[in-house]
């Protein structure tokens, strides 16, 4: 069922008589107060929202406190580069340490580990000794893996060039593996 559109004439002939009766004094205050009304339906929100921002600054004043822009610092320069590169180095004396090391970690990790190889070799250039180590370890997959992840970390100047994996027969569950590991040292200063 449709209605019939509204005739709005009676409703603005109405407002017009009304109008001249109450005079203009009248009908400026409600026009007023018309307006004042709209504007404080406007502001509302606004004025609730501020003030929910101002209660959250209050209860949380790290989240409000003023942000200082970082400052960039200048990249560093080749001397400082070079002198953090050759500070990361292990030491040449101490490479017998670094190979207990790696025994400690494999014996950790629950690896058998057999004699290994070791090898020195020096770079004139960049005036740093390469002490290549090559161990033969016999243990599960996953340990040989943390084995050499461990090292890593704990020799943080050490690098994992290799690891070879061989198992004689698919029902085996230890595998064999080769781990060449190289600690980049320099002499003591």
């Amino acid at each position: 069922m449709t209605r019939p559109p509204m005739d709005l004439a009676p409703w603005l002939l109405r407002a017009r008589v009304a109008a001249m009766r109450a005079g203009p004094a009248l009908c400026a205050a409600a026009l007023l107060a018309l307006a004042g009304m709209a504007a404080v339906a406007w502001v509302a929100p606004q004025v609730a929202a501020l003030q929910g921002k101002l209660a959250y600054e209050r209860a949380h004043p790290a989240a409000s406190a003023p942000r200082t822009l970082a400052v960039a610092t200048p990249p560093p320069t080749a001397d400082e580069n070079l002198a953090a590169f050759y500070a990361a180095l292990g030491e040449k004396r101490h490479a017998e340490q670094y190979v207990k090391v790696l025994f400690g970690l494999a014996g950790k990790a629950g690896l058998s580990l057999a004699q290994g190889e070791y090898k020195f070799s020096y770079d004139k250039a960049s005036r740093v000794t390469a002490y290549q180590v090559v161990l033969p370890v016999k243990g599960s997959y996953q340990a040989i893996w943390q084995f050499a992840l461990e090292a890593l970390r704990a020799l943080p100047f050490a690098a994992l060039d290799d690891v070879g994996f061989r198992r004689d027969s698919i029902a085996e569950t230890e595998v064999e593996a080769r781990v060449r590991l190289t600690f980049y040292v320099k002499e003591a200063p």
